[in-house]
């Protein structure tokens, strides 16, 4: 295998790679469908099946790294374990949000490196908007052509603390959260990885994930975040303010679950 090299040019042909996967989504997405399970003759996975085997398609033309992705999940553990690179694919993180035809799904496309996303793309095809992060150089988001830089920013004294909260797995555990950040607070509603991008684009101060999410459904967006300056760390219910929790990992264990979260500046 030839040496890895990640430059500007390759990172412009993934953020185009993640778009052109959204295209093929809304076509399906723009059908009048009205079979809703993900069984294997419904709109949703063929959406699924379409981004991913165009994402899959031109990142091996792109790379020799190998790919996880949630429509090929099924790699070994005993392989999978000795990656230091990979890409992470989430085809369409989003399932209800497909389903309701609310705009808010997405696909996404992280370069893990030992362990820590390095580089994510987080493309909204239904809104025309499109995040982009590489750690150590910056992020910015294309809202409908436009493209602005993004930076988290941090909670000030006084300011009431907007929480991102998920639209579709409401958890009785962020009452206590929120209790625990004193004043007044705000939730805001959002729903896949978009919820990570409210953090990095600076439009909230935290969002703490206290229900299942898996490697692909965060690898993308976590990039984004690390490069608009923001942390994700391992979350503790008991003490969601912690300033040691230890930073999310990828590919550490056997499972692809990821443990409760926070994403803050």
């Amino acid at each position: 295998m030839t040496a890895f090299e990640f430059d500007a040019e390759l990172a412009s042909r993934v953020k185009s790679i993640a778009i052109e996967a959204g295209a093929k989504i809304m076509e399906i997405y723009a059908k009048d469908f009205a079979i809703y399970d993900k069984s294997d003759a419904s709109p949703l996975t063929e959406a699924d099946l379409a981004a991913h085997h165009h994402i899959v398609d031109e990142l091996t033309k792109i790379s020799e790294l190998p790919i996880l992705s949630e429509e090929s999940a099924d790699i070994a553990w005993e392989e999978r374990k000795k990656w230091s690179r990979y890409w992470l694919v989430d085809p369409l993180d989003g399932t209800k949000e497909f389903i309701k035809k609310n705009g808010e799904f997405t696909v996404n496309i992280a370069l893990i490196e030992y362990g820590e996303p390095s580089f994510g793309v987080v493309h909204a095809p239904a809104i025309s908007k499109t995040y982009v992060g590489q750690v150590g150089i910056g992020a910015y988001c294309e809202d409908h052509g436009v493209s602005r830089d993004i930076s988290a920013k941090k909670h000030q004294a006084g300011e009431t603390w907007k929480v991102v909260g998920s639209r579709s797995h409401q958890s009785p555990e962020i009452n206590k959260i929120l209790n625990e950040l004193g004043g007044e607070s705000e939730l805001l509603a959002m729903g896949s990885s978009l919820k990570l991008c409210l953090v990095a684009s600076g439009e909230a101060h935290l969002y703490p994930r206290v229900g299942p999410t898996s490697e692909w459904d965060t690898g993308a967006a976590h990039a984004v975040a690390l490069a608009a300056g923001a942390k994700v760390t391992v979350l503790d219910p008991e003490n969601p303010m912690d300033p040691d929790a230890s930073p999310l990992k990828y590919n550490q264990k056997d499972s692809v679950l990821n443990p409760y979260f926070l994403v803050s500046f």
